[in-house]
């Protein structure tokens, strides 16, 4: 088992920055490629970024987030960031990190096996 903590979220105006972090316990946490997703209401949960296992592993988007949002991990740390900047209202969502058994990030969400509880970010316009 692996228990996930997110933490950072916030109100925020648009054009503004927020960290997010999510906390591992459990299992070795470096085994796991981590992601981040989203649901914002009434919408269905999308993926916003992914990381390898390896601290500086390989990294992908979403191309709504792209050259916004920055996804890190630092294994000493057991913990996954996702650094947000030009934050817009439609970043608006509940934010859940999330772990998958395998070395690499997947944008499919069925692949994650552990989940945070989420954590809310909501951008002013």
């Amino acid at each position: 088992q692996v228990q996930l903590v997110e933490s950072g979220g916030g109100l925020v105006q648009a054009g503004g920055s927020l960290r997010l972090s999510c906390a591992a316990s459990g299992r070795t946490f470096s085994n796991y490629a981590m992601g981040w997703f989203r649901q914002a209401p009434g919408k269905e949960r999308e993926f916003v970024a992914s990381i390898s296992w390896r601290s500086g592993g390989a990294t992908y988007y979403a191309d709504s987030v792209k050259g916004r949002f920055t996804i890190s991990r630092d294994n000493a740390k057991n913990t996954v960031y996702l650094q947000m900047n030009s934050l817009k209202p439609d970043d608006t969502a509940v934010y859940y990190c999330a772990a998958a058994d395998k070395m690499w990030g997947t944008r499919t969400a069925g692949e994650y096996d552990y989940w945070g509880q989420g954590t809310q970010v909501t951008v002013s316009s």
